[in-house]
């Protein structure tokens, strides 16, 4: 079984090793010829620079993954690569899109039936993009998962580089909520539906809500972080008056609780860390070299 990762980075990086220990081939596309994926095993594609590559496993593909995000001019992937999809044969595909999509719901609970109300640029090219596979996915015949994935942390990517370094900050907008899922769980959920689409050979689009089962405050993850580091938690600051650039200020401009019912009822996948308090402390136990050695 081969996987085509249209954009492998943070998140494929969880997922790229759970199907090799299966024995599956796995191939990435990236624009940085430098990076690596830390696995010679995985085959590394410079895109935009060889799209002929591209196309080449799209078409031996038997699942594929995106997560390129689109942008002014629309989802970059479909714009040099519908026909070769459209004309492909794989037995599942899956876009990474972002709960953005849902706008702000002033911390009400959201879930798939909630019809998307995107309140930035950004979010509303999500829409589209969505739309657009999804018509791909029923003009060619093969499925789609959408998979709306709340704000990811993990190994790398969390509270705990920024405290240690003195620049965590403790933004406080009252009211304010979001939703997160560690990146494992977005491996492990992405794993569960290649599997049971290909077991099932299933048919159709299905989207689900990639999150935990808690939301919380933003200022909550910095306290818990702190409070696990032993370290005073930043002071408070009001968030009309916090000095921030546009685009992090944009990320508070949503607050809503994000279901994940059908992730777990439909799908099957249970979370590997259900909440902020799991999912900080398997960081911790990482970076230690403990995790799953008790």
């Amino acid at each position: 079984m081969h996987l085509l990762i249209l954009g492998h980075g943070y998140s494929a990086s969880f997922l790229s090793p759970r199907l090799l220990a299966k024995g599956w081939t796995v191939a990435g596309t990236t624009r940085n010829a430098t990076a690596g994926f830390g696995d010679d095993r995985i085959e590394q594609i410079i895109w935009p620079r060889d799209s002929d590559a591209v196309r080449h496993h799209i078409s031996r593909a038997d699942a594929i993954l995106t997560s390129v995000a689109p942008g002014s001019t629309g989802d970059p992937v479909l714009r040099e690569f519908a026909q070769d999809l459209s004309q492909a044969a794989p037995k599942w595909v899956g876009y990474l899109s972002s709960t953005n999509v849902y706008g702000d719901h002033g911390g009400a609970w959201v879930d798939e039936t909630t019809k998307p109300s995107p309140s930035s640029a950004r979010a509303r090219a999500r829409v589209e993009a969505e739309a657009a596979w999804a018509d791909l996915s029923r003009r060619a015949g093969w499925p789609l998962n959408i998979f709306r994935l709340a704000g990811i942390y993990g190994p790398g990517r969390g509270p705990f580089a920024k405290l240690r370094a003195g620049t965590a900050r403790c933004i406080v907008k009252p009211g304010q909520i979001f939703s997160r899922i560690h990146a494992e769980d977005i491996a492990g959920a992405v794993e569960t539906a290649i599997t049971r689409a290909i077991a099932e050979q299933a048919v159709g689009v299905e989207i689900f809500n990639l999150c935990d089962d808690q939301p919380a405050p933003p200022q909550e993850t910095i306290r818990r972080a702190a409070e696990m580091l032993g370290l005073p938690t930043p002071p408070e600051e009001p968030f009309e008056q916090a000095e921030m650039s546009a685009m992090a200020r944009s990320f508070y401009a949503d607050s809503k609780r994000v279901r994940n019912d059908r992730m777990k009822t439909q799908l099957g996948y249970h979370l590997r860390y259900p909440d902020l308090d799991s999912g900080l402390t398997a960081i911790l136990e990482a970076e230690k070299g403990t995790e799953g050695t008790e």
